[in-house]
């Protein structure tokens, strides 16, 4: 009966040296997009502590201004990972998605957490509420789903390169099937700004007129 234990010639081998070569780049790739998430928050505060607790507004920009460069070290680690010959998996798409979803929305993110923080601990004005009701809630929607669809379309773009990148010969499925997360992201988000414009949602009648504008994208 063939054993199925594993031996340690069997590990040496170079079929078994490759797998556990590929086995631990995908790692790589993982740890990468949580270590550029943890960066992410981490420059965020950073910035903002410096900009509101030493009183140093342009170093505190200076800081927040490195955030792109977490994206730009993901995506050439990332790139050379293929180009090594690394079989594209979920963790590449996942890569993809991270960078798309930061260039569509971090920036609204930094500046509503710039706001929030202003507004909380240090006298700023008090961050502009989205509107309710009417045309003004449509736009608001509008302009919400806008950020959603530019983070959706970055990574369907960076996806597709990668699709064309390994070629149709190659396992392009799981990046294929981030494509498809990224159409459904775009199709609800449509959906929900449509449905605000179509369905707008009318005030009570005793309400106060919502004059607050919606954020600027």
């Amino acid at each position: 009966m063939q054993s199925r234990f594993v031996t340690a010639d069997d590990a040496a081998a170079p079929g078994g040296r490759e797998a556990g070569r590929e086995r631990e780049e995908r790692v790589v790739i993982a740890l990468l997009v949580v270590a550029c998430e943890v960066a992410f928050w981490v420059l965020l505060a950073a910035g903002l502590a410096l900009r509101y607790v030493a009183r140093k507004p342009r170093l505190g920009a200076a800081v927040l201004l490195c955030e792109p460069l977490l994206e730009v070290v993901l995506l050439v680690v990332t790139a050379v990972d293929l180009k090594n010959g690394a079989e594209p998996d979920w963790k590449h798409g996942l890569a993809a998605v991270y960078i798309g979803f930061t260039v569509g929305l971090g920036h609204h993110t930094i500046k509503k957490v710039d706001a929030w923080v202003a507004h909380r601990w240090f006298g700023g004005p008090q961050p502009v509420r989205p509107p309710k009701y009417g045309t003004a809630r449509a736009i608001h929607e509008w302009r919400t789903a806008a950020r959603w669809i530019l983070a959706a379309a970055v990574a369907l773009a960076l996806l597709q390169a990668a699709v064309w990148y390994v070629g149709p010969d190659g396992a392009i499925s799981s990046l294929q099937s981030w494509q498809q997360k990224m159409l459904l992201v775009i199709g609800i988000n449509v959906i929900i700004a449509g449905g605000y414009t179509v369905f707008p949602k009318q005030a009570p009648h005793d309400a106060v007129a919502d004059r607050e504008r919606a954020d600027r994208f």
